[in-house]
């Protein structure tokens, strides 16, 4: 199947891609595939949305039924103590921390109403199809790519529901599967995307929804957090959002390049809900939805070379997060219109399979990359600890105004910061009380996540003996508390540890694609229309 135009993943930055390419021309073949069952699945996000690149995409966004959410009405910023908290003053917090004129939302439903305007304007969308292989031509330019077989079995038989993967073909494919996507990390490394820029680096994104009592209940309400659980040397902290219908959206976000590997990201956020001056929001509600994701935090210096031969980087697949605003969504609809402004314009002058070199040039023309650098010490400084990094990136931004004479940088991977467990003591986390927290299992099942049971596991190991010879000798097995879904997990038949791979659970989040310590672990495609499906996230 031939296009001029093929865009793997339907998130946001692959939907506004799709879409500007029809708005500047009605005659070009636009496909794109989406790995989750259906375009908004495997969507999750705080999320307060900055309205101004979908401004941008679509004017009338709100006429056309855009599921905008409510204005932000409220921003409270806390610092919390094991037993209270106190309240930055509004006068002392930066711009970047501010919401005014910013909508509380679920981008998941952001999401399925940006497919349906794209099928509208006759982009072909397959829900279900996972990207699974990167075609080339003979001169080594991106032609496409290749979707999975379905009906493979574990022992890698075909059974009688096969269906052979289709090969897609396009003058030009744009990468948008977000969050360390497989294909994107594949070309980083063909192309050396990487050469001359800092290390990517993570956090992991832990999100709840709940249907909370009314009298409990702020619309337009945004409250976020720093401080306990986490101690002050390990970078993380919490959102709380009220939206429409009594919904109140709650997470935390770990940075994944914290060390001790006993601290499991997942145990931090049921902890953090049973703080004095957020559990109140909660009881008498009901949990309606769990998820996870990772996001990518290194910022400007992180960013990769965006284009190679045939095709591009955009939105979270390349790194377009703004970490000190805690938003990702508006750069990843900016990234995608540029690529495609870029695309139409090659297409235009007949070209194919060429570097899109003016699509770079424009993000560094813009007010993307502007918001970028003014934000761009914000993770290196709050690296240093939770005090001196508010207080010096406090000065950046305030002094400054996030134009300071230097350019701080990511020292290393996040697989690379875990102290031996010899070092450091476990930490022992309270039981779950089911009805404020809860076990890893039971909030998997809250997120609606399926795999057909007998597919080739797609969490992969390099080496067998790792996970037993190093990482449980040295670590005392971090993956069993990094996922947030169960999926690893040490069991013992007699005396012999192994590690046992629970592949029907996995959310999709990538965290143990970043946190493994010798990258043995690698996250490829499972059969398309697996994983999570995500309901108003």
């Amino acid at each position: 199947m031939q296009y001029d135009v093929l865009v793997v993943g339907g998130g946001p930055a692959g939907l506004a891609a799709a879409i500007r390419l029809k708005q500047l021309s009605g005659d070009l073949s636009v496909c794109v595939i989406e790995k989750g069952s259906e375009i908004g699945a495997h969507i999750l996000s705080g999320a307060v949305m900055d309205p101004r690149a979908l401004d941008e995409l679509m004017p009338n966004a709100k006429s056309k039924g855009a599921p905008l959410g409510v204005p932000v009405s409220e921003d409270r910023f806390l610092f919390l103590t094991q037993s209270g908290s106190f309240r930055t003053p509004s006068f002392l917090l930066p711009a970047c921390f501010k919401n005014h004129g910013n909508t509380v939302i679920s981008l998941g439903n952001v999401t399925r109403w940006l497919g349906q305007q794209a099928e509208a304007a006759g982009v072909e969308i397959f829900a279900g199809f996972a990207g699974a292989e990167v075609l080339y031509d003979d001169k080594g330019a991106v032609r496409g790519v290749a979707t999975g077989d379905l009906g493979v079995n574990r022992k890698g038989e075909k059974t009688e529901a096969f269906q052979p993967g289709v090969e897609l073909l396009a003058k030009y494919t744009f990468f948008a599967e977000g969050c360390r996507g497989h294909l994107g990390l594949q070309l980083e490394r063909k192309y050396k995307l990487r050469e001359g820029v800092d290390p990517q680096v993570y956090g992991l994104g832990l999100k709840e929804l709940w249907e909370v009592k009314p009298g409990q209940h702020r619309p337009g309400l945004v409250v976020h957090t720093a401080g306990w659980p986490l101690d002050s040397a390990t970078y993380g902290g919490s959102f709380l959002y009220h939206f429409e219908n009594n919904l109140v959206a709650v997470g935390f976000v770990v940075g994944l390049g914290y060390r001790n590997p006993y601290l499991s990201p997942y145990e931090e956020f049921q902890r953090y809900k049973t703080h004095p001056a957020i559990r109140g929001t909660f009881e008498g509600g009901k949990r309606v939805a769990y998820g996870a994701r990772a996001i990518a935090a290194g910022g400007l210096q992180s960013l990769p070379k965006l284009v190679f031969p045939g095709g591009c980087l955009i939105g979270d697949d390349a790194g377009f997060l703004n970490a000190s605003r805690i938003k990702g969504s508006h750069g990843a609809i900016k990234s995608g219109m540029l690529a495609a402004e870029a695309a139409h314009a090659a297409l235009a002058a007949g070209r194919a399979g060429d570097e899109l070199a003016a699509y770079p040039e424009a993000f560094q023309q813009s007010w993307l990359f502007d918001e970028l650098y003014r934000a761009r010490n914000f993770k290196p400084w709050m690296a240093k600890g939770l005090y001196t990094g508010s207080v010096m990136f406090g000065i950046d931004q305030v002094v400054f105004g996030g134009k300071a004479p230097w350019t701080l940088h990511h020292a290393h991977a996040d697989n690379e910061s875990l102290t031996l467990r010899t070092e450091v003591q476990p930490i022992a986390y309270p039981k779950p009380d089911g009805k404020l927290t809860f076990d890893r299992l039971t909030s998997v099942s809250f997120s609606n996540t399926n795999h057909a049971e007998d597919q080739p596991v797609h969490l992969t190991l390099k080496d067998a003996s790792v996970p037993v010879k190093v990482n449980l000798a040295q670590y005392d097995a971090p993956e069993q508390r990094y996922c947030p879904a169960g999926v690893y997990e040490i069991v013992r038949d007699g005396d012999e540890p192994r590690l046992q791979i629970n592949a029907q659970n996995c959310v999709h989040c990538k965290t143990c694609d970043i946190k493994d310590p010798t990258q043995n672990i690698v996250w490829v495609a499972p059969e398309g229309g697996g994983g999570p499906n995500y309901p108003n996230m």
